[in-house]
């Protein structure tokens, strides 16, 4: 673990913060289409769940989700460094959701 969020699991609070954004990324992505949610702790620290996409069966009962929890990649630095600049204090409330891309229609020769 790294300094910068190494004493988030030291205190229970900051534990039990960490719990509750784990279950406030979840949520959306098994109540929506949403793919990826991100919840933003601290300048330091996020949450993040993805689901993953089977491509043999869309219509598959099984829903794989990957939870990672630390220190922000690049894309997320770049959207703290907007929120700092807007004014936005943290913990950022709202999460974070990314959505599939849609996939591009094959057109039939006429």
């Amino acid at each position: 673990m790294t300094k910068a969020w190494a004493g988030m699991f030291s205190d229970p609070k900051r534990t039990g913060l960490v719990v509750n954004s784990v279950s406030h990324c979840l949520s959306p992505l098994l109540g929506s289409s949403a793919v990826k949610a991100t919840k933003y702790i601290s300048p330091e620290f996020t949450v993040k769940a993805k689901r993953k996409e089977f491509k043999d069966n869309t219509s598959s009962r099984r829903t794989e989700i990957h939870v990672t929890f630390g220190a922000p990649n690049y894309e997320e630095r770049e959207v703290i460094k907007r929120c700092r600049k807007a004014g936005e204090p943290f913990p950022i409330k709202k999460v974070q959701l990314k959505f599939a891309k849609p996939k591009a229609r094959v057109r039939k020769a006429a």
